[in-house]
């Protein structure tokens, strides 16, 4: 009996290309991002991870200011560390986590080898998404922090989608 192939971890198939991330960038843009609506969104991942029973931490930041938090069943502190450092390069970047760092793979590097950025200090794993406004630029971060990269980079991705369709 032959079993199925094991699909790898990061098959290029599965895996966004640098235009299809920075795609996502140019569409998942607000028209202003305030309190309430850090609350919305921060509500709905958390609606969203309780559904899928996700072990996830989340968090909002706007201009340096923590607008929300959730910590859910099966996160731990090292989720909470692994936000910030991944909030910490959209800061430095403007982009998302996982695009920066599909930059340098696409480099034929690492963020780690080549940003000469602390690994201790800045993650370039996905999870971490801009949050930019129409006219403004990027003012914050939404991230999530739990699941293999790829996944958090797609659930946050999959939220801002739904919370913009609104």
């Amino acid at each position: 009996m032959q079993h199925p192939q094991i699909t790898p971890r990061f098959a290029p198939e599965l895996t966004p290309s640098v235009e299809e991330l920075e795609k996502q960038e140019r569409h998942l843009v607000f028209r202003q991002f305030t309190y309430d609506d850090a609350w919305a969104l921060g509500s709905l991942l958390v609606e969203m991870a309780r559904e899928r029973q996700a072990p996830v931490a989340i968090d909002i930041h706007r201009a340096g200011q923590q607008l929300f938090h959730a910590a859910l069943p099966g996160s731990t502190p090292d989720n909470d560390a692994w936000i910030t450092r991944k909030r910490r390069v959209v800061e430095r970047y403007g982009s998302a986590s996982y695009l920066v760092g599909a930059r340098f793979r696409a480099k034929g590097t690492t963020f780690e080898e080549s940003s000469r950025l602390d690994p201790d200090e800045y993650a370039a794993h996905g999870g971490s998404f801009p949050i930019a406004v129409e006219n403004v630029g990027v003012i914050g971060s939404v991230t999530v922090s739990g699941l293999p990269q790829l996944e958090d980079h797609r659930f946050v991705v999959e939220a801002l989608e739904k919370f913009l369709e609104l």
